[in-house]
């Protein structure tokens, strides 16, 4: 099974479907959103739907009624396609913890999803996951997602890695290979075993063979669609990969693993 580690919720859901076929994907996570670039249609609107973005990625998402639109949306496109889709879900972090433990069984558990994410925390303050670490130890093994490209720092990455540690029955990925800072990305998931990196919108081919190579079991096959392309990340995977047990743990094998599918 080929599985899309790394996609959020398009408009219209078909165009994504679209993309799978052409990339031969079977399944993709799907994240809510707020912004929608796939809708942009020149220069100004595509600023409008970035600057949503900027707020989502720089940890200004705001209150839970703030998410219940892309709430909506990825409910709508779970229950259309359940056969295609793997829902995940983010989280506020600006609230206390008790709060963040009782939406993640609400929101998270009671609407059946496969995991958390994807986190944006703001620069600087990836601590603030760590009542969401707790909340999915209290669930078994419950994937956790958090934004890794920018704004995402240096310290941030180190952050995240001393969280996994402290909670060591949560799986934590990292996702978009740690952005610019994939070199410090990949030495720390390698010496955190609970830690994953998911590969997309990586620019340099040999940053995703050595990410491979340092970590085989534990890197993940992602798009980032719509903002990365499934059928380009799929082909940066198996241009630095052979045919056998590694290309299919990364395509998708790992990825099932987490998401409970096998």
């Amino acid at each position: 099974m080929i599985i899309d580690a790394h996609s959020h919720v398009h408009d219209p859901v078909g165009a994504h479907l679209g993309l799978m076929e052409e990339a031969g994907v079977d399944r993709a996570v799907l994240f809510a959103t707020r912004p929608h670039p796939e809708r942009a249609r020149d220069l100004g609107s595509l600023r409008r739907e970035m600057a949503v973005l900027d707020e989502a990625i720089g940890g200004r998402a705001g209150t839970v009624e703030a998410y219940r639109g892309a709430w909506q949306e990825l409910d709508a496109a779970l229950a259309a396609h359940p056969e295609r889709f793997i829902g995940f879900l983010s989280v506020p972090l600006d609230l206390e913890p008790e709060q963040i433990a009782a939406v993640v069984e609400r929101e998270v558990v009671g609407r059946g999803m496969r995991g958390i994410g994807e986190l944006t925390p703001p620069p600087g303050r990836a601590g603030l996951i760590e009542p969401v670490l707790r909340a999915a130890a209290d669930h078994g093994r419950l994937p956790v997602v958090v934004h890794g490209s920018a704004p995402t720092t240096a310290d941030d990455v180190a952050t995240l890695a001393a969280l996994a540690v402290r909670h060591p029955t949560v799986p934590l990925v990292v996702s978009q290979l740690g952005g610019l800072n994939w070199m410090q990305a990949v030495e720390l998931v390698r010496e955190t075993p609970n830690m994953y990196l998911e590969l997309s919108t990586a620019g340099i081919v040999f940053a995703v063979r050595l990410a491979i190579e340092e970590i085989p079991d534990r890197t993940l096959f992602g798009s980032d669609a719509p903002y990365g392309d499934p059928v380009l990340a799929r082909a940066m995977v198996e241009r630095v990969t052979r045919p056998g047990e590694v290309r299919d743990r990364v395509l998708g094998g790992t990825m099932a693993e987490l998401a409970g599918l096998v």
